[in-house]
């Protein structure tokens, strides 16, 4: 029990190998749970105490966390264009800032360049995943008027 008398709850997770060795080659950490605690510890300014990893039977790699029942959520339909900008603005700020704190900023800056090519492909590339999440929201929404997905509306607390 936390010093509240709040539970403490461990999770356990499986940490298979990356999807990223089919094309960059194995891990080099002996452990995929170990390859996941280090990028937790790499991307976080202050990680969680009880992250750690450890091997089960049949060679299976698993992580483990604190688990932590907040269920924040912004909500992005209430955003108008300058809510969603400024929103859009400190994501990735945060997500730079991760990589910065990697080790790699360098590495990172070399590669994207002085020009605006990785600004275009990534500025593409969200528009594209954008349009697929919508065409992909409106074939859910489709299945379930049709009856063929069962949808729950969670309540709000």
């Amino acid at each position: 029990m936390a010093g509240e008398g709040d539970p403490l709850f461990l999770q356990v997770k499986e940490a298979r190998a990356s999807v990223l060795e089919p094309y960059a080659g194995p891990s080099g950490f002996p452990n995929h749970g170990q390859r996941v605690v280090d990028g937790y510890r790499i991307m976080q300014p202050a990680s969680d105490i009880f992250l750690g990893w450890t091997a089960g039977s049949r060679n299976r790699h698993f992580f483990i966390r604190q688990l932590r029942d907040i269920k924040i959520s912004v909500r992005l339909e209430t955003f108008g264009p300058a809510e969603m900008d400024l929103y859009a603005t400190w994501c990735g700020r945060a997500l730079a800032l991760s990589h910065a704190r990697s080790g790699s900023a360098a590495l990172l800056s070399g590669y994207m360049g002085k020009s605006e090519g990785f600004d275009q492909a990534l500025a593409s590339f969200s528009v594209a995943y954008a349009d697929q999440n919508e065409k992909d929201h409106a074939a859910l929404k489709r299945a379930i008027r049709d009856g063929k997905v069962e949808a729950q509306v969670e309540e709000e607390r």
